[in-house]
């Protein structure tokens, strides 16, 4: 390992993407989200067929959480040595086992190993879904690609829960398992005929020290440091709003399931608007530029949902604030993304594993605030947004400042 700056080896990625190649990168990106939230539907009668509390059967989203999280600082320094087919490959393979074995899973205990197995797998295939585009595009090509990513990625979570319902009204919750396990197969098989290697520049080493120097050297780097953080504070504010939006929206305004359903199916287009709107803003006016102006209307979303609960809006005055959030977000996420992905091309493995573990721990504390700060869940969402969104916005407000 040399003191050369990590972004200083780059390759130069083609500049134009393909259907097919987006279509088998949004797939390995959602599987995660998909596996996560197919399952919230079922949680009652998981738990009445397994024994044990509803409460208890929420670790299960717990665990893959966590593995998940974890996983990914793996996956990505090994991808940098060996390239990304047979970590994806062996993330899409261990991910079925993980669905087969959570699928006869007969108590908790069981239940909880097979999601760690599911875990394991999509962490591959998740955050080598980011170094892949990174492997294959730059500059505008490669936000491009990213904000239809990201949309795949938002509507896993946004229609799983409807998808996961119908599959266990109709089969029953283990049905859900057999689902995203064939999902998986026809993933890995579309994988291996339309991308397949994608890793073409210099192989990095592969032990420990190396890996904890390349991830050092990232944290160090005010090229990755600051978009990562950036982007990673606004993402852990959409995983409190979708952690939240239960309480809200069925305690405080009295939806049914059943319609909050179809709340989380609507964010999926307000998402899909701010994705292709930031395919639009990237180049037209500079990476800087636009992911500023997703974080000032974010932040204004934030204010406005912590402006909801101090004056007791109506629920169409929440939704419309969250709907301010999403198209800030969904404007910042994608081209946040390009900005701390590009200048690591050697390294693209390892910055996508720091990216995705920052994003997970972002997404676990937004989680764990909103649910302890206060009682009032309405409240208690204001306040992480809006604290969330105005740190990000301060931060990157500092980059024009430092990096040259």
């Amino acid at each position: 390992m040399t003191d050369q700056p990590l972004h200083a080896d780059v390759a130069p990625p083609q500049v134009s993407s393909t259907a097919p190649q987006i279509a088998v990168l949004a797939a390995l990106a959602s599987i995660g989200t998909l596996a996560t939230n197919i399952l919230l539907p079922s949680l009652p009668r998981m738990a009445g067929d397994l024994n044990v509390a509803t409460s208890d059967v929420t670790a299960a989203i717990t665990v893959f959480l966590l593995v998940f999280a974890l996983g990914q600082l793996v996956v990505g320094p090994i991808s940098d040595r060996y390239g990304r087919r047979i970590p994806v490959l062996a993330g899409f393979a261990v991910f079925m086992a993980g669905s087969i074995w959570c699928a006869l899973a007969t108590d908790l205990a069981s239940m909880l190993i097979g999601r760690a197995i599911q875990a394991a797998g999509a962490c591959a295939t998740s955050v080598l879904s980011r170094a892949i585009a990174r492997d294959l595009y730059n500059g505008a090509a490669l936000a491009r690609a990213l904000a239809l990513i990201m949309i795949a990625q938002a509507a896993a979570p946004g229609f799983s829960p409807l998808l996961g319902g119908g599959l266990d009204q109709v089969f029953g919750w283990r049905s859900e398992f057999v689902f995203v396990g064939i999902f998986a197969l026809l993933s890995a098989v579309a994988y291996g005929f339309v991308l397949g290697e994608t890793h073409r520049a210099t192989r990095t080493p592969l032990n420990p020290r190396a890996i904890a120097t390349t991830y050092r050297r990232l944290v160090a780097d005010r090229h990755f440091l600051i978009p990562a953080a950036s982007v990673s504070l606004v993402m852990g504010g959409l995983f409190a709003l979708f952690s939240a939006a239960p309480r809200i929206l069925i305690e405080g305004y009295g939806f049914t399931p059943i319609a909050l359903g179809l709340f989380f199916a609507g964010t999926v287009m307000i998402v899909f608007a701010s994705g292709m709107l930031a395919a639009r803003l990237g180049p037209r006016l500079g990476l800087d530029r636009a992911i500023g102006i997703g974080l000032v209307i974010a932040l204004i979303g934030g204010v406005a949902v912590l402006l909801s609960a101090y004056l007791h809006a109506d629920v169409v005055t929440f939704i419309a604030a969250t709907c301010v959030f999403l198209l800030g977000m969904g404007v910042v996420n994608p081209l946040g993304t390009a900005q701390t992905l590009s200048p690591f091309g050697t390294h693209a493995g390892a910055a996508s594993a720091l990216l995705g573990f920052w994003q997970m721990t972002a997404a676990a504390v937004g989680v764990f605030l909103v649910a302890t700060i206060v009682p009032d869940a309405l409240l208690a969402l204001g306040v992480v947004l809006t604290a969330g969104c105005l740190l990000a916005l301060a931060l990157y407000r500092m980059r024009s400042r430092i990096i040259v």
